[in-house]
């Protein structure tokens, strides 16, 4: 009898508290039957390095896609007789990235529920757990700081506010961090555990001698500890992101989130790469595709007659795509302006000194999604600078689901930070300004100024011409460039995953055989164990 028939009959909110934590038992139960499947068959070799894996930042308490694809790959490698060393969060985050409660971040995570579910995941697989410890000396050097005294802050040979700092603004959502007592609380922590994953992370590298390192993405506090003391031995380190088709991982011996991709200059598309390419590029176009099981446009809308009777109105229509804060938040996307809102500040002065440019402000519409609402918004920003009661600007925000496509086909040039709607931009044939380094510049698909004065020249130049001149190679460079990144380094485990039944954007193990995890049966689990055992690229084999 399915207990879900007596849970229906009850009141609203505890039968949902009993449905979540009846399915939740019910994926726990599965995916530790799963897992100790794997351990029967799997024989690690003892003469052999181990490969160590760490991804305490992927998940709480449900399976999430990074958890599910360090987890694949390490079953995968357990099953070819290479050892495997879990190391494993046992409460020992006193605060953690994903549980951080931005209105009080004194609330601790929650350890009990977590713990439960590594237990799952990890049955029958060798693991190290850690606890917290408290260092007195660093919490006494760290009393009095404010967080810009703390994001230059080293301790010993570590620079623990430069570690902490990407998960700082990832939590609170927020690039410019307030300076107020529960900041400084969470800073002081995550400074605090940031050592302690590393001397933790060192003493497990002392024991085991591994011949690789795997971790999630690398740059949230815990991972980057980690990736930071075991580079400085020597050691090679993979890191891992969810990729850009629908249950694909991108594995990197460089930053996850940079999107570091090596293509050949000899690379030239097909005709039958065009035509894979152009039938993707059609479903995009139309709002159809996900990201990390997420889908930012549940539906699109035309722009309208209204909208393009009052840009008529003035002499040329130029966008400017902003981004979400958690995603600028990296340092590699910084290069040029501190921040996305000092280059919108300096866009702002471009606006005021063009009048006859009708400019569209356009927020990310995953700025204000309900869970991760971003605390310092492209909103907040455009009413603090009064920019819509200026007669050339409009401002649309998040949750309005028109075209962006139909826009920029219409465009002069577009204006982007570093969002992936500047690479589709180039693939129309609008030319596209950067502000931030987006992943697409590595082959030029774009222009990119390398100085804030440069940018300022640059679109004053755009502005002041007839015609943008459109560079052929930027709209081949980004089909090259989307190409590779999703039929190239997408390694696909759609074999092994689906959509959660419950919980948006989580993921929950399909019913496999742990054969399905041979090398010989999984294409994405072999170029897996080439990039972690041989060195090799984690690119897929088109063939």
């Amino acid at each position: 009898m399915n207990p879900l028939n007596h849970i229906r009959d009850l009141p609203g909110s505890l039968r949902q508290r009993l449905a979540f934590r009846w399915m939740l038992r019910q994926n726990q139960q599965d995916e530790r039957r799963l897992a100790q499947e794997i351990a029967a068959h799997a024989h690690p070799d003892p003469t052999l390095p181990p490969v160590m894996v760490f991804n305490t930042t992927t998940r709480l308490v449900q399976l999430s896609l990074n958890s599910a694809y360090s987890l694949l790959a390490a079953w995968g490698l357990r099953l070819q007789g290479v050892p495997v060393v879990h190391i494993v969060c046992r409460g020992g985050m006193s605060r953690c990235v994903l549980a951080t409660d931005r209105r009080n971040p004194a609330v601790e995570p929650p350890c009990k529920a977590c713990i439960n579910q590594s237990e799952a995941l990890y049955s029958g697989a060798q693991v190290e757990w850690f606890d917290y410890q408290v260092d007195g000396d660093l919490d006494h050097q760290l009393q009095g700081l404010s967080p810009e005294e703390m994001q230059t802050f080293s301790y010993k040979d570590l620079p623990l506010g430069k570690l902490a700092l990407p998960s700082l603004r990832w939590s609170l959502r927020r690039h410019n961090l307030v300076d107020d007592e529960p900041t400084r609380f969470l800073y002081r922590a995550v400074h605090s555990l940031s050592l302690r994953v590393a001397r933790r992370f060192e003493s497990a590298l002392d024991r085991h001698q591994p011949q690789s390192v795997l971790v999630f993405n690398g740059t949230f506090f815990p991972e980057a500890a980690a990736r930071t003391v075991a580079l400085r031995r020597g050691i090679p380190v993979v890191s891992h992101e969810s990729a850009f088709l629908p249950f694909s991982a991108f594995f990197t011996t460089g930053e996850a989130t940079a999107y570091p991709l090596d293509i050949p200059d000899d690379f030239v598309l097909d005709d039958e790469q065009e035509t894979i390419l152009d039938a993707y590029l059609e479903k995009r176009f139309q709002g159809n595709f996900s990201m990390a099981g997420i889908r930012f446009w549940p539906e699109m809308h035309s722009l309208g007659e209204a909208f393009w009777e009052r840009a008529s109105r003035f002499k040329q229509v130029v966008p400017v795509f902003t981004n979400v804060v958690f995603d600028t938040s990296q340092g590699h996307a910084n290069v040029v302006f501190p921040h996305m809102f000092a280059w919108l500040d300096e866009v702002l002065k471009i606006i005021r000194s063009h009048p006859e440019t009708y400019f569209v402000i356009r927020a990310h519409p995953d700025e204000h999604r309900a869970g991760k609402e971003s605390q310092e918004t492209v909103r907040d920003w455009v009413a603090a600078n009064r920019a819509t009661e200026l007669p050339n600007v409009l401002f649309v925000d998040s949750n309005e689901y028109f075209s962006s496509y139909e826009l920029m086909q219409r465009s002069k040039f577009v204006i982007i930070y570093n969002s992936t709607i500047g690479m589709e931009a180039s693939i129309l044939g609008t030319p596209v300004l950067c502000g931030g380094k987006p992943r697409f510049t590595q082959p030029p698909a774009a222009f990119f100024p390398q100085t804030p004065q440069a940018f300022r020249q640059q679109a004053e130049d755009f502005l002041n011409a007839a015609k943008v001149e459109f560079p052929e190679e930027h709209r081949r460079n980004a089909r090259r460039f989307l190409y590779y990144q999703l039929y190239r380094s997408s390694l696909p485990f759609g074999d092994f995953l689906e959509e959660d039944r419950s919980w948006r954007g989580f993921a929950r193990f399909k019913s496999f055989n742990w054969q399905a995890l041979l090398p010989e049966n999984s294409p994405a689990i072999q170029v897996v164990l080439g990039g972690l055992l041989d060195g090799k690229p984690f690119l897929m084999d088109e063939r």
